[in-house]
């Protein structure tokens, strides 16, 4: 009887023994925590702050008492959700944003909104307001038509003023970059159709320069091709006269004797006869013609 009684001692001994490591482990276990790297850990007793802690590896605290929350250091991107904006033109404009933040003060952040899904919130709120600020001072067709530059600019300017008014909860704003600008649905159509309209102006405006131009080139060459013209037959006429008065000394040369002439009255009396002879042709000549005379021999 007495050794089942210490029997069952040993046991219950035995089994409070298992029982305390095993509280003892689960204590220790407790009081440790882990921070990952680029991780925040903000440690609260009671609800109240009691530390941060930024460096990763094993850390430790009070079992039950204290509670940790994990913070993300890395930086952050958060979709924003598409919106309508009006420009400057009163006219409406679906934008599409993204922002790129991080956390610089954990326990700011904690002690302001505490959670990541209500600072988002937050964030879409303010970038809205300032694109809507920003692009409301400019017109449709400028925004729609802006290149690289000017929207890196426009980037700069919202991102400014999304990290002035976001400055007090502890974190700071990377960057907020449009990623689309659309048409709404509704006018979309009638936005392009008046692009379409304002490019065929353009085009025809610049047809329009073009064909004055041209024309103004056409004028020109005209004038000039008519001046070398002028020129070249004041030049022709006046070799043309040169040559008459050449022909004239030549003549005069050829009728300057009474041999000479009448050289040159039978050279070209002969010349006359053999084109008139030409072919089969009966002439009749007076008696008295100095073809007749040459034919029949006499002067």
């Amino acid at each position: 009887m007495q050794e089942t009684k210490n029997n069952s001692k040993n046991k219950i001994g035995s089994f409070i023994k298992i029982l305390i490591v095993i509280l003892l482990l689960i204590s220790i276990i407790n009081a440790i925590y882990i921070v990952k790297e680029n991780e925040y850990a903000y440690v609260t007793r009671f609800s109240k702050f009691v530390e941060i802690q930024d460096t990763a590896g094993l850390h430790f605290k009070i079992p039950l008492l204290d509670k940790v929350e994990t913070l993300p250091q890395f930086r952050m991107k958060y979709d924003i959700p598409a919106s309508e904006v009006l420009t400057g033109d009163k006219k409406t404009l679906v934008v599409d944003n993204f922002a790129v933040w991080q956390i610089d003060d954990p326990y700011t952040f904690m002690k302001t909104v505490s959670r990541i899904s209500e600072m988002e919130n937050r964030i879409d709120a303010v970038v809205y307001n300032a694109v809507k600020n920003t692009l409301g001072t400019m017109d449709q067709s400028d925004i729609i038509n802006s290149d690289n530059g000017s929207i890196d600019n426009v980037n700069i300017k919202i991102t400014d003023m999304v990290n002035a008014q976001l400055k007090n909860y502890g974190i700071s704003t990377i960057a907020v970059e449009i990623k689309r600008l659309d048409l709404p649905k509704d006018n979309e159509s009638a936005v392009y159709n008046r692009m379409i309209s304002e490019r065929t102006q353009m085009a025809e405006s610049y047809r329009a320069d073009g064909n004055l131009e041209a024309s103004k080139v056409v004028n020109e060459t005209d004038k000039e091709v008519g001046i070398l013209l002028s020129k070249a037959e004041a030049t022709a006429e006046e070799l043309k006269g040169e040559g008459e008065s050449e022909y004239m000394k030549i003549i005069a040369n050829a009728y300057s004797t009474e041999d000479r002439a009448n050289y040159y009255e039978f050279v070209r009396s002969l010349e006359a006869l053999k084109v008139t002879m030409q072919g089969e042709k009966t002439i009749f000549l007076p008696a008295d013609s100095y073809i007749v005379r040459v034919l029949n021999g006499g002067n």
